[in-house]
């Protein structure tokens, strides 16, 4: 029992980076509960809840980040979290079984949405600008973006396995923003979703709390250091950095849905 929660410390410690900086945490935390032994559905409430404590560390490490937008902010967390109410309500009517064969392609059109939005940095300031005027404008734009947030809620409360990525590159096309704030805000919207489901969890399901305790630890650690990294890295190599991983990520999930 010693060496599982050694194990799912250092875990923890790599999931939190992974979901703090890109949204991936899926990569290594829920493959790790089902190598110690958890079946795959107390494996995933277990997982979402332990996320919990990297969005605690990410929120706390990112409050530089987020001043001035928690006006904003707070209105995508409301649509987020009607969504995730919306597929948590929607998952006890299905199983997640009937969506896990569209996850991958989500996850790899994430990966493309995101890796093309990090060229508007490559834009001058004043075209910029006038660009993201003009967005403002066309307020039907503003209404699909906003829907997908909302469906981006649902997607999490429904399914969830790499939300953050798709909730990154949503944020990325809809804000101005510098990488790092969108990438503060992301953690907090999921933050709140998967604190929502694991309210839910805890009437619903059956929760390993023997292990959430490891897990979580090493996610609260890795969840505050990473928007730290984020802060001081080469934005343009993160975000292709996080695209590939994206792309990994959905290249597991179709071979492991598939085949």
């Amino acid at each position: 029992m010693i060496l599982t929660f050694i194990f799912l410390i250092i875990v923890g410690f790599a999931a939190g980076l992974l979901t703090s900086i890109a949204g991936l945490s899926s990569l290594v935390s829920y493959p790790a509960l089902l190598a110690v032994g958890l079946p795959p559905v107390i494996a995933n409430v277990t997982n979402t809840t332990a996320q919990i404590f990297s969005g605690m560390g990410s929120t706390a490490s990112s409050l530089k980040e987020l001043h001035g937008h928690w006006k904003k902010l707070l209105f995508f967390v409301a649509l987020s979290l009607i969504g995730s109410v919306g597929g948590s309500l929607l998952l006890l009517a299905a199983p997640a079984s009937s969506f896990e064969r569209l996850v991958p392609f989500f996850i790899l059109f994430s990966g493309i949405l995101l890796f093309i939005s990090g060229r508007k940095n490559d834009i001058p300031t004043s075209e910029l600008k006038e660009t993201h005027s003009s967005f403002k404008e066309k307020w039907w734009i503003s209404l699909i973006s906003l829907v997908g947030i909302i469906l981006v809620g649902v997607y999490m409360g429904y399914f969830g396995a790499g939300g953050g990525i798709i909730f990154l590159a949503i944020l990325s096309i809809i804000t101005d923003e510098r990488f790092a704030v969108f990438n503060a805000m992301k953690n907090v919207i999921t933050f709140a979703g998967n604190s929502m489901a694991a309210i839910i969890f805890i009437f619903k399901s059956h929760i390993d709390w023997l292990l959430v305790i490891p897990l979580g630890f090493g996610l609260l650690i890795g969840g505050y250091i990473g928007p730290i990294i984020v802060r001081h890295a080469n934005i343009h190599l993160l975000r292709a950095l996080i695209s590939i991983g994206a792309f990994g990520l959905a290249a597991y999930l179709f071979v492991t849905t598939y085949f």
